[in-house]
């Protein structure tokens, strides 16, 4: 299915002004919030990385240019309250099959991202992950999922400007041979998490906004919970490398699927 709503940048107009967004209270005493530390709940479960909480600068850096200190005091930040854990990787097909007994993907591979899922499949595989663990994993939410890869990046990129770098961080149209990759092969983000640009898009918990405020997901997810577009992060194999920045976004109803969208799992932690 067609993905919609592409954007790449953001302007001071506030689009996704990712404000203040709380991590869900579900948490789990056996994963305390130490910064970088990786913890897995099963042999086939996601292997998880604690990341901190903290503030970021988002939106594209050129859109600000003209402000004073680079638009510093008008830039829309995310913000994050609490640490919270991030898959390392994508959700392999090895992972995904191990919950669910299948594997969808066109493209096919153990150690490739599942890929041709919809929204409300992550949604089933969470919650038999769960079942299985006893644990809280869930999808992230879009300020999670930006604060994880922008890595205390203001740039484009989590290690900068340069466009021609982004071969040896992400697959995309340049380098992927139109073809998704198994994870982990390129360099990682300073938060230690690979291929949050490229390779596939991301499903996102949150109902895709024009606008969000502190307050929109928690209003797109009560009142449009069959209908809305759910945003996906991080571009693609088949993106340009000005299509696959830290700041762009798209959606798609969550009930289509797509060769080149996948997800990564989060977790609460204490």
């Amino acid at each position: 299915m067609p993905i919609k709503h592409l954007v790449r940048g953001f302007g001071a107009a506030g689009i996704l002004a990712l404000s203040v967004f709380s991590t869900p209270s579900l948490a789990d005493e056996t994963h305390p919030a130490t910064p970088g530390k990786t913890f897995r709940d099963c042999d086939k479960c996601p292997e998880m990385v604690v990341i901190p909480s903290g503030t970021v600068l988002g939106g594209n850096p050129k859109d600000f240019a003209d402000e004073p200190n680079g638009g510093a005091a008008v830039r829309p930040k995310v913000v994050v309250q609490k640490p919270f854990a991030i898959g390392k990787y994508e959700v392999t097909q090895s992972e995904w099959d191990a919950v669910m007994d299948s594997n969808p993907s066109n493209n096919k591979g153990p150690a490739l991202p599942v890929e041709q899922i919809t929204w409300k499949d992550t949604q089933e595989y969470i919650h038999r992950l769960n079942a299985k663990t006893g644990k809280h994993y869930r999808l992230p939410s879009e300020a999670e999922w930006e604060f994880a890869a922008r890595a205390n990046s203001a740039e484009p990129y989590t290690y900068g400007t340069d466009e021609a770098a982004l071969k040896a961080h992400a697959w995309f149209r340049d380098n992927a041979e139109g073809k998704t990759h198994p994870v982990g092969q390129l360099k990682p983000n300073a938060f230690g998490v690979y291929d949050m640009l490229g390779n596939a898009w991301e499903w996102i918990e949150d109902c895709y906004g024009a606008n969000l405020t502190s307050s929109s997901p928690e209003y797109f997810t009560k009142e449009w919970p069959k209908v809305c577009y759910r945003v996906i992060r991080g571009g693609s194999i088949e993106n340009i490398a000005s299509a696959a920045t830290l700041f762009s976004r798209a959606s798609l109803k969550q009930v289509n699927h797509n060769i080149n969208v996948g997800f990564r799992v989060a977790h609460s932690v204490p």
